[in-house]
């Protein structure tokens, strides 16, 4: 018994230009997909940097960068020759204090005194509560 007969699918070409019979007879073959590929239109710059600037967090480094800089003018000598900013993070300030007896007297003493001084530095928005911690 013989297998019914399938005739192969029908496939629809486009008419090639001159340009591109050309090309085809010099590259000995079709590199159509090739062309294409070249002629897509690329990116600005400016379309692209948001994206790249949005995933590096520019912004952000640069509040904490910020934050390091004025910590160091705004708060008193003593206290910052023993705590640090660490980091920053959806409006916590992070401070490592090398001793818990420096943690003690900034959580007692100082802490609403430096949330003040680092909000009127930044705006209540980006700095709204400090977590310290013993490192």
């Amino acid at each position: 018994m013989r297998p019914p007969f399938h005739s192969p699918p029908l496939r629809i070409f486009r008419k090639r230009s001159a340009k591109e019979d050309i090309l085809a007879q010099w590259r000995t073959g079709d590199f159509e997909s090739d062309d294409k590929a070249l002629r897509r239109v690329g990116k600005t710059i400016g379309e692209i940097m948001p994206g790249i600037l949005q995933k590096l967090r520019i912004e952000q480094r640069q509040s904490e960068t910020e934050i390091l800089q004025v910590w160091k003018n705004l708060i008193d000598p003593t206290l910052t020759a023993h705590a640090n900013p660490t980091g920053i993070r959806n409006g916590t300030l992070f401070v490592t204090v090398d001793s818990s007896v420096w943690l003690d007297e900034i959580v007692r003493y100082r802490r609403k005194e430096i949330l003040l001084r680092l909000q009127s530095a930044f705006g209540p928005q980006l700095v709204q509560r400090i977590s310290y911690r013993v490192g």
